[in-house]
């Protein structure tokens, strides 16, 4: 049998093309699939629970480790599922704090996402959730989180917080807490500032989507007023699903 022969620099096989546009159609057809039963399922979160980002790349030497750990623990304590990347450095310094320590080192796998939670059956359940590409990665943080904090971080992370913002700002999501954790972000939002806002790009009210903190307590006490709202929503939908009227009981005429 004779080799295929190879197109000739500069041009594509018909072939390719056409298994190309099958992928690609097959990938549209897939995510107007998720759109679809998204509209049919709205976002409705059982759990209360934090997207924490941040570079995997910092030491344990490093101060802002400890932040995380301290931070991670903070949220845990108060009944916060904790989701992270899964990965080391502040990813793993979250986990640690989340899991008081129980987590020996980053998830492996493709892509992780790691969700951290204490649950009424366990003190303590970890699950790992791995993907092959950053779109269905970043769409699962989403998918599974009420808050998100972003601490310092490279690409990665900056990914994650823009597109974060961007959801915020076509309310895609709803108003939920956005935090950028340390003057690492500073620089970002005065180029917002100096720039986009600036130059009509963004309006103000896109412009102050995000909250810079700089202090864990402040992060914590942030999430957990919205927590409080979250919970006492919950527990009112609970008393009216379990205390249906009683058409069996007589009633009174007036």
């Amino acid at each position: 049998m004779k080799p295929r022969p190879q197109p000739t620099h500069g041009l594509v096989d018909d072939a390719t093309v056409d298994l190309v546009e099958i992928i690609d159609g097959s990938v549209a057809q897939l995510w107007e699939t998720i759109e679809s039963l998204e509209r049919l399922q709205p976002r409705n979160l059982e759990r209360f629970r934090v997207s924490i980002f941040g570079s995997g790349r910092i030491i344990e030497s490093d101060p802002l480790f400890s932040e995380a750990v301290e931070l991670g623990r903070r949220l845990a304590e108060t009944g916060c599922g904790i989701v992270t990347g899964g990965g080391g450095g502040l990813m793993h310094a979250v986990d640690l704090g989340a899991s008081s320590g129980r987590l020996s080192g980053p998830a492996e796998g493709d892509l992780p996402i790691r969700l951290v939670t204490d649950d009424e059956a366990s003190p303590f359940v970890e699950r790992v959730y791995r993907h092959r590409t950053f779109f269905s990665r970043l769409h699962h943080f989403v998918r599974l989180s009420s808050a998100f904090i972003v601490l310092p971080g490279g690409i990665g992370s900056t990914l994650e917080a823009m597109m974060v913002w961007q959801l915020l700002q076509v309310k895609h999501l709803p108003p939920i807490p956005f935090i950028l954790f340390g003057d690492h972000w500073r620089g970002l939002l005065r180029w917002i500032e100096d720039e986009s806002l600036r130059l009509g790009y963004v309006s103000r009210a896109d412009a102050e989507l995000p909250i810079l903190v700089d202090s864990v307590g402040y992060a914590v006490e942030l999430i957990l007023r919205t927590k409080a709202d979250f919970d006492s929503k919950k527990a009112a939908q609970r008393g009216t699903v379990q205390s249906p009227t009683n058409h069996d009981e007589p009633h009174e005429q007036p």
